[in-house]
């Protein structure tokens, strides 16, 4: 089936292998979903048509739209090829192909989105009778929040016949084993790991698991976060990668035994 075959195209861009499972941040995949979904519930029946819109705006955190930073062209172009397939499956009338834009909402939290969608007419001279006005403004934007997850039994890496991963942060002579899919660094005490530098803040950054992959996100910190000499507000780690937070750099390691 061809949305499948995009589906799969999709998850294979930018998923990875763990990424349905285990990620907290909003799916490519899901948005595509529920943009057919959008398409299919603001439907309109003229004569002899069944039109649908053709612009969709897609409203995304801060965090989820800095996650698409470096692909989201690319994101948009399989959307729209996704809601395309669909309005031929379904036999929908469309005023022109289906447009998507993303923007940034601060009101959502990480893993909410909503989406807003709107019926443009493209030629403003087409006489068509069967056509339906275009809207002017977007409709009610329609939010989606992530579910809950289904408490399931912890499974070790031995029983999937995997690798177990060793993570570690290494700074001032010591190595510090990462055992949790959150460690907050900073200066607090009640913080996961302690860093006792007066440049850091009192809770400077996070390390978090979002799949097979481990990110540094920035809480706000007064003095930032630089990985490898850059600034940045988050960042995909790798294995060697040097994290500097205040005056204290990070080493981040990670290796399978």
């Amino acid at each position: 089936m061809v949305l499948r075959a995009i589906e799969h195209k999709i998850e294979a861009l930018f998923e990875g292998i763990f990424g349905r499972a285990f990620r907290t941040n909003v799916a490519p995949v899901e948005l595509a979903r529920k943009l057919a979904k959008e398409m299919d519930d603001h439907r309109t029946i003229s004569v002899s048509r069944v039109y649908v819109p053709n612009e969709y705006t897609v409203y995304l955190s801060p965090d989820d739209r800095e996650q698409f930073e470096t692909y989201e062209s690319n994101l948009k172009a399989e959307l729209q090829e996704y809601l395309a397939d669909h309005a031929r499956r379904e036999q929908y009338a469309l005023l022109s192909s289906p447009q998507v834009q993303i923007e940034t909402d601060a009101d959502l939290d990480v893993g909410e989105f909503g989406i807003a969608t709107r019926m443009v007419q493209p030629d403003k001279d087409r006489g068509d009778v069967d056509i339906p006005e275009e809207q002017l403004e977007r409709g009610a934007t329609m939010v989606y929040k992530p579910r809950t997850p289904v408490p399931t039994q912890a499974v070790s890496p031995a029983d999937l016949g995997m690798e177990q991963e060793l993570v570690t942060l290494s700074f001032d002579g010591a190595r510090h084993e990462v055992k949790a899919p959150r460690i907050v660094l900073g200066r607090s005490r009640d913080c996961d790991i302690q860093l006792t530098d007066a440049n850091v803040s009192r809770r400077h950054a996070e390390l978090r698991q979002e799949g097979a992959s481990y990110w540094i996100v920035d809480l706000g910190s007064t003095n930032g976060v630089e990985v490898n000499g850059k600034r940045v507000k988050r960042a995909k780690l790798r294995a060697g990668d040097r994290i500097t937070m205040g005056s204290t750099e990070i080493t981040f390691d990670s290796e399978r035994h």
